[in-house]
């Protein structure tokens, strides 16, 4: 079980007030099968945020824009799709898209763009971090801290929280954070932050981190975009916070973070006064989140698919989403899942799976009186298969 610090269990209990009284409002469709409402939007872990962010990144349904990656160079783009030649009714062939390698063999190419020179200097110590060489990047990064290089001095910092060929020095850590963090690193920033709400390494400053928060959020850091939006809702209730919070929302989902993108997903399912637009893309938002891992939005996706909300029914989807969200252990999803087997929704009916879900379900402590009618009117065999089933589940 992974500690939440002071600050973030206040966001956590200040968003369950705001999104439970908002969603109350919203209405499903009459017709089908309710199985279950929404969960809170919950917040980062600040022990997550363990690498070096740099810059923008492309934030796609991949993640391979994840602003929490180590990389400060644009990410390689993959190459066009070659659209081959479609059969026209009349027998013929249409005219062909793209590049057709057999066709074209031996013909001269176009030039290619040119390519715009580099004109910094390449930078030789996040190069020795990229290629694991710790030691060459300590001693390549701390002449150029202790001139005051921020990007320097948020690496040195990096490598001393984290360890990395070096003795683990959460102080000198803290400290390299400071001296960056002043000199407006938003990675840096985003850290020191951290480590005030914290108050473990460094004193406790709400004021002072909430400051260095909102200047790396508003200077690009994904993370502390998500954490600033966070901190916004939980200072200001309701709808008012959520307004605020959105466009932050929006920026660190675009960059492919998917706590944020969860979080907007239902930012835009809860507001009313916002363009119909941005209503659309709701289930968008919950599937990428859903697609990056994230277990509450793979079960939020599943029951609104099956429950038609934000956009149409569909049981088979709904059913597979928390499939992969009961798998991974997800509590709610396994008791959910056992509805669809018993109600033959997107799946063929099953009374053994949907008694093995129920089970794992009930020993991680989530009642359902409906579940244990049904699980007591099985026979003893039907019992002891679903028993056996759900003491040889893995979390997968």
């Amino acid at each position: 079980m992974r500690q939440t610090s002071p600050i973030l269990r206040l966001i956590c209990t200040a968003l369950a007030g705001v999104v439970l009284s908002l969603s109350a409002a919203q209405a499903q469709e009459d017709e089908g099968l309710d199985i279950g409402d929404a969960p809170v939007i919950m917040p980062a872990d600040p022990a997550d945020a363990g690498t070096i962010e740099r810059g923008l990144g492309g934030g796609g349904p991949d993640n391979s824009g994840d602003a929490r990656a180590l990389d400060r160079n644009a990410r390689d783009s993959a190459p066009p799709v070659v659209k081959g030649a479609k059969v026209s009714p009349d027998g013929g062939k249409e005219e062909l898209q793209g590049i057709n390698i057999f066709l074209r063999m031996g013909t001269p190419l176009p030039e290619l763009p040119l390519e715009r020179p580099f004109a910094d200097e390449p930078d030789e110590a996040y190069g020795a971090f990229q290629r694991g060489l710790f030691l060459t990047a300590v001693d390549k990064a701390l002449p150029r801290a202790q001139l005051g290089d921020p990007a320097a001095q948020t690496l040195l910092a990096e490598i001393m929280s984290r360890g990395l060929g070096v003795k683990r020095d959460p102080k000198g850590a803290a400290f390299w954070y400071a001296q960056a963090a002043q000199g407006g690193d938003p990675a840096a920033m985003f850290k020191y932050a951290l480590m005030m709400m914290e108050g473990r390494v460094v004193e406790q400053d709400k004021a002072k981190a909430d400051d260095y928060m909102r200047r790396a959020a508003e200077a690009g850091n994904a993370s502390a975009q998500f954490n600033w939006a966070q901190i916004l809702v939980s200072e200001n209730p309701g709808v008012r916070g959520l307004t605020m919070a959105m466009p932050f929302y929006e920026k660190a989902a675009e960059q492919g973070i998917a706590d944020a993108q969860y979080a907007l997903a239902q930012v835009y399912s809860a507001l009313k006064e916002i363009p119909q637009e941005k209503k659309n893309r709701a289930r968008e938002w919950m599937e990428r989140a859903a697609r990056a891992g994230f277990d509450t939005a793979q079960l939020d996706m599943g029951l609104w698919q099956v429950n038609g909300y934000n956009g149409p029914r569909d049981y088979e989807k709904g059913y597979r989403w928390l499939s992969i969200a009961a798998k991974r252990g997800n509590v709610v999803a396994q008791n959910r899942l056992a509805h669809l087997y018993i109600n033959a929704l997107g799946t063929a009916p099953n009374p053994v799976e949907a008694a093995k879900w129920y089970v794992l379900s009930r020993r991680a402590g989530l009642k359902d009186v409906g579940l244990e009618d049904f699980y007591l009117g099985l026979n003893e065999d039907q019992q002891k298969q679903a028993i056996d089933q759900a003491n040889r589940f893995r979390r997968g």
